[in-house]
């Protein structure tokens, strides 16, 4: 992370001196007064707190301030635009040993910053609000975070972690393999994406909602006829993509058989667009269990399919959700996550 140590007079400027060196995997800035007495190599100088914390706030990922907690709510009161935006705020006392995250505790990382720098720092305590931490609910959004979702209408969140901290039901719309992946399932029920209401949490990259929506990459599976072109893959894709609401930075990676490990048009493709693609063996792909639709791939190569086996074998989650399309009669795409 990028981090902001804010100190105010010389003992807050002795803690961040002290703490500086716990937080050497991260780029750190400290910021005083002059005329200190210091052993930071590079002490960035301010006259006044105000003069810092708005450019601040867009620069760093978390602002750790040593100083007055009132003085610290007042002056970022005017800056707070939103919890998927603003930085993470810690205040932590001069003895370095009591730890507050004040603000963005999940999303913008204050817990996690704050419980990395308890375990590092001698008998400091953590003292962390945010209610689903201190009773092991499920967070959503944090959920998000470690997978790489995208979060839609977060403002739906609120209502969904009161449920759950209220031991209500919550309604999850997701796949299955999603769905048991989920940790901590305590109130929360699988339905079909026809069952939503503003008490439903989505999780898929093809339904829009007004629920509160987490969005996972998809993964491509690819399937051409010798010697297509990165020009025909391309525009097979875009239309593959626009069919179903998507984007190319809705892709996570993408997946073939290995007959198609030399195929220059989609060898180009991939690397035009940073996909590091992946290429299974026959037995791999035949070893499926699951049910794919008709391939021509069986009559050549013996094999279940190529883009529907593919999408399933390079998913994270190993579930289909776009059943092989073909695109100029030489390229065959399919979606899994």
């Amino acid at each position: 992370m990028k981090i902001a140590i804010v100190t105010i007079n010389q003992p807050s400027l002795n803690s961040a001196c002290r703490l500086f060196p716990y937080l050497h995997e991260h780029q750190v800035d400290v910021y005083g007064k002059k005329d200190l007495t210091h052993n930071i190599e590079e002490l960035k100088l301010y006259k006044k707190l105000d003069d810092i914390l708005v450019p601040a706030w867009k620069e760093y990922d978390a602002i750790i301030c040593i100083l007055a907690m009132g003085a610290v709510v007042r002056k970022i009161a005017p800056l707070l635009e939103d919890k998927a935006t603003d930085p993470a705020v810690i205040v932590i006392n001069l003895a370095l040993d009591k730890i507050v995250p004040l603000l963005s505790g999940h999303l913008g990382g204050a817990n996690e910053l704050a419980n990395e720098i308890t375990s590092l720092l001698p008998n400091c305590v953590n003292f962390i609000s945010t209610a689903t931490d201190q009773t092991n609910t499920l967070a959503f959004e944090m959920l998000a975070k470690k997978n790489g979702w995208e979060i839609e209408n977060l403002k739906a969140l609120a209502k969904i972690s009161n449920r759950l901290l209220n031991k209500q039901v919550v309604k999850v719309a997701t796949y299955p393999a999603i769905f048991e992946s989920i940790p901590n399932k305590d109130n929360l029920e699988l339905v079909d994406f026809d069952n939503l209401d503003l008490n439903t949490v989505v999780i898929s990259p093809l339904i829009d909602s007004s629920s509160l929506t987490l969005r996972p990459k998809i993964y491509l599976g690819i399937g051409c006829n010798r010697d297509t072109s990165v020009e025909e893959i391309e525009e097979s894709v875009k239309l593959f993509l626009e069919k179903h609401n998507l984007a190319i930075q809705d892709i996570k990676n993408i997946a073939s058989f290995e007959a198609k490990a030399d195929e220059v048009g989609l060898l180009e493709f991939a690397k035009k667009y940073g996909f590091d693609i992946q290429f299974y063996k026959k037995d791999t792909i035949n070893a499926l269990e699951n049910t794919f639709s008709k391939s021509a791939s069986t009559k050549f190569f013996g094999l279940k399919g190529v883009a529907e086996p593919s999408a399933v074998l390079g998913s994270k989650y190993g579930e289909l959700i776009l059943k092989k399309e073909v695109y100029f009669g030489a390229v065959t795409l399919a979606g899994g996550v």
